[in-house]
């Protein structure tokens, strides 16, 4: 490691430190962090098996909310087995590209999965607002289509930030990362350089990622309830309503802690880091849990196929 005038030239290695003023309870902070990850892969995993499965499932909703949950697998997997590593093993250094292709896989997931829900938005919108052209509008092949079209977005728009970073940060003040993740602002933070266009960089990201789609996402609900509660008959008001109470329970949890994080990470000076760092684990680690469990609960369908399938096993 080159160090020059105090600062370090291009660092082979960072040092991941888990939670900052923790570190003495870290071990037993990465218990309910294991469980919460186990518990959503297999909800997830669950999940994409019965929507595989059963053929009635293979409309666009459910289709999107496979997609929604093989994001979520992927998202909690890039970060969970580092940071337990980190918690039980006392494993914290890093190689400075692995950190970053693990800030890039991370970015992109939360953009995918962003893109997502906007998609699942707009087709409860033609389901609700226009029904007799739903079937016609989202084709398998959109569905596809749609599927690339928010990966590759969220990569291609990610990716700047890391060739930045990898271009422009050349010396760095230390080599400690006051994170469990490699996350993109505890990187650029790091350098003893100008940072301002990185700055710049990930908050346009963050706004045209995330803000274009909570814009379209709320355009959208304001909409369908508009058509709701212009339909004459009750019943029909409280069925398309229920259609859209899981998303929205999953819309609201993504975005309120995704945020809170954002905006506390950058602008709470006051809050300790501590909680910085607690609140981007929980951001990143409680979707994923709650999703199945929200769409387990509130949609039928799915609520019966799971039934079916351990009845079947207690029968067995």
């Amino acid at each position: 490691m080159f160090k020059l005038n105090g600062t370090i030239f291009m660092p082979p290695v960072l040092t991941l430190i888990g939670i900052p003023s923790l570190e003495s309870v870290q071990f037993w902070i990465g218990i309910p962090f294991c469980d919460m990850y186990i518990i959503a892969l297999f909800g997830n995993s669950l999940l994409l098996i019965i929507i595989k499965s059963e053929r009635s499932l293979h409309e666009p909703m459910y289709l999107f909310l496979a997609m929604l949950g093989a994001t979520d697998i992927a998202l909690s997997t890039c970060i969970l087995p580092k940071m337990l590593g980190i918690f039980w093993f006392h494993l914290p250094d890093i190689y400075f590209d692995a950190c970053l292709f693990q800030m890039w896989l991370i970015h992109t997931f939360q953009g995918t999965k962003s893109g997502i829900l906007l998609a699942m938005a707009l087709d409860r919108y033609v389901a609700i607002c226009d029904p007799l052209r739903h079937a016609t509008i989202f084709t398998h092949k959109l569905l596809t289509q749609i599927g690339v079209g928010v990966t590759l977005r969220a990569a291609l728009l990610v990716a700047p930030c890391l060739i930045l970073i990898k271009c422009r940060l050349k010396h760095f003040g230390t080599t400690v990362v006051s994170h469990s993740y490699c996350e993109h602002m505890a990187i650029v933070k790091l350098a003893a350089e100008d940072i301002r266009v990185n700055k710049i960089c990930g908050l346009f990201v963050a706004f045209t990622l995330l803000g274009f789609d909570i814009i379209f996402i709320t355009l959208s609900y304001i909409r369908i309830f508009i058509t709701v509660f212009n339909l004459p008959q009750r019943e029909a008001r409280l069925k398309a309503v229920n259609t859209c109470i899981a998303h929205i329970c999953v819309f609201l949890e993504f975005y309120l802690l995704g945020f809170f994080s954002f905006f506390t990470h950058r602008f709470g000076f006051h809050i300790p880091p501590y909680i910085h760092i607690l609140l981007s684990n929980l951001y990143l680690l409680v979707p994923p849990l709650l999703n199945p469990i929200v769409y387990g609960v509130k949609t039928k369908q799915i609520r019966d196929r799971v039934s079916k399938v351990f009845h079947s096993k207690d029968s067995s």
